[in-house]
């Protein structure tokens, strides 16, 4: 897979590199569960490009209430290097 598809918000950083599997597809559950406990995306932006390269650098917090074990899936589901 070389072509970038999909939604900013949910792309994981291989897919942004263009060069990546059907793993990618573990990041998007990941996005999926931090909204869904959070109420917003872990990453932001004025527009795709912004939010993309915030994916790229990778920084987002847990600052919502759950339990430890619930953020420990979420970063193993949003992991970079999974190779």
């Amino acid at each position: 897979m070389r072509k970038m598809y999909g939604t900013p918000y949910y792309l994981a950083p291989e897919v942004i590199k263009e060069c990546y599997n059907e793993k990618c597809d573990v990041w998007s559950i990941g996005v999926i569960m931090y909204i869904m406990l959070n109420g917003k995306p872990p990453f932001n932006g004025e527009n795709s490009k912004e939010i993309m390269n915030n994916i790229r650098k990778g920084n987002y917090l847990m600052d919502f209430e759950s339990s430890e074990e619930v953020k420990i899936l979420i970063r193993q589901l949003m992991c970079y290097d999974y190779l």
